[in-house]
């Protein structure tokens, strides 16, 4: 239901705050406060959901990379065998220049925000010069048409013509190989579409194979020419190569690896001032994953709710934990007659013995409850009509029935032991649910 974050650090931060909520009343509320405003400001809640889409996905992780130190270029690193690391670490610097350059929108959208948390983000981030002059000596040596791209051959050509033309003589003859030998394959293509009669001759490229061959069979009337090899069949198609082709290959292959490596020496310079302000990037690269979060995640998943269906909890010190109406999260989405529930529980009650039949929701009720408590303690409405809570800092549960074979342990014992966990652990603030 919430796993609708669009990058993979938003997706962890939110594992992560599902398995350990937050236990600080006020952090969960500067949450909450954030969430209400995303919620009653739609030009935010949009305006934020676009600007986020700027950063590339893997924003988070390749910020990181730049907290370890690389090894000097020198001529012991100069060999094939790390052509990939080099590339690799362009890929990092063109996914930052990107993340950089979408700062100034995310600024234009945080610029009016009033809650503390958006606020803060924008005095932070989108107001420290530190981040605007790294995205200006990184345009000294980046061309500025550079852009981040998952297309396999873009991605290469992308990390080929990083560096600014005139910077590296050597640099320069490398990629005018490496545009003609593309600019071969690519007319070796044509001349077979045209020599053999195959029109929807198809040249992908990957980075393991390089460039390949795809026929669709409809075309293959009779046996291919014997100028073909290495012909496999996928599905609908044929997958094959040529010795004129394999030739090329490794040429092109060859010039990108020097393009790599020469760009990898022009840009040592480069990182290690960027090492210099390395906090600011893991500052950034926590913002986003944050933002993610409480945008694509929770405010999404409120929108796409029906309005009054979710509210916003409140939390007091040593107070009850009262819910009214309060609904199962997923199961409510599958069952449109989902029958809402209320709980009250405090210091002079707080126990509850629910009882009835067997399917008539017991195991429900005392799962969304649980749901309900976690979603509040991450920061996120609650599916409720009103929901008051104290933080816990522990939840239990025994729900479901079964023995252990490999423990040698039978249902009632299996019972027993989990019941015997709970109560060795239990604490002032703690919350439990058990199924007899």
């Amino acid at each position: 239901m919430l796993k609708t974050t669009k990058t993979t650090g938003g997706s962890r931060l939110l594992r992560a705050n599902l398995l350990q909520p937050l236990k600080d009343i006020q952090t969960i509320n500067t949450r909450l406060d954030c969430l209400d405003e995303l919620v009653s400001n739609e030009e935010l809640f949009f305006g934020l959901t676009q600007g986020l889409r700027k950063f590339p996905k893997e924003s988070d992780k390749v910020l990181c990379h730049f907290c370890f130190k690389p090894k000097k270029v020198t001529d012991e690193v100069l060999k094939p065998a790390n052509g990939r690391k080099s590339q690799l670490l362009i890929s990092d610097i063109i996914v930052l220049k990107t993340a950089l350059d979408a700062i100034p929108f995310l600024s234009k959208v945080l610029k009016g925000a009033n809650s503390f948390l958006l606020k803060n983000i924008y005095q932070t981030i989108c107001e420290n010069p530190k981040y605007e002059s790294m995205r200006k000596r990184i345009g000294e040596v980046i061309d500025e048409d550079v852009i981040h791209s998952r297309a396999p051959f873009v991605a290469c050509t992308q990390q080929c013509f990083a560096i600014k033309p005139g910077i590296d003589g050597l640099l320069d003859v490398a990629r005018r190989s490496f545009c003609d030998t593309s600019e071969a394959i690519h007319n070796l293509a044509t001349k077979y579409r045209e020599e053999f009669t195959l029109p929807n001759l198809k040249i992908p490229y990957n980075n393991r194979l390089g460039f390949y061959f795809i026929i669709p069979l409809r075309d293959i009337t009779e046996k291919l020419p014997n100028k073909f090899i290495q012909v496999v069949r996928h599905g609908k198609n044929v997958h094959c190569s040529s010795f004129e082709l394999a030739s090329l290959n490794v040429r092109n292959k060859s010039a990108a690896a020097e393009c790599f490596l020469r760009t990898e020496l022009c840009l040592e310079g480069l990182i290690s001032e960027i090492r210099e302000d390395i906090r600011i990037l893991t500052m950034l690269a926590e913002v986003l994953c944050l933002l993610d979060m409480i945008v694509n995640s929770f405010a999404y998943t409120i929108s796409t709710k029906p309005v009054d269906r979710y509210t916003r909890p409140e939390f007091t010190g040593d107070g009850p934990m009262a819910i009214n109406a309060g609904r199962h999260p997923i199961l409510e989405s599958l069952h449109t007659d989902f029958v809402p529930n209320n709980i009250f529980l405090s210091e002079a009650s707080n126990m509850v013995l629910v009882m009835g039949p067997n399917m008539s929701g017991k195991s429900t009720y005392l799962q969304q409850i649980c749901l309900i408590v976690i979603l509040a303690q991450v920061g996120c409405y609650v599916p409720a009509q009103f929901a008051s809570l104290r933080v816990v800092d522990r939840i239990f549960t025994r729900i479901g029935t079964g023995d252990n074979v490999e423990n040698n342990s039978s249902t009632f014992m299996t019972e027993m032991k989990e019941t015997a966990f709970i109560m060795q652990n239990v604490s002032s603030r703690y919350y439990a649910a058990a199924m007899e």
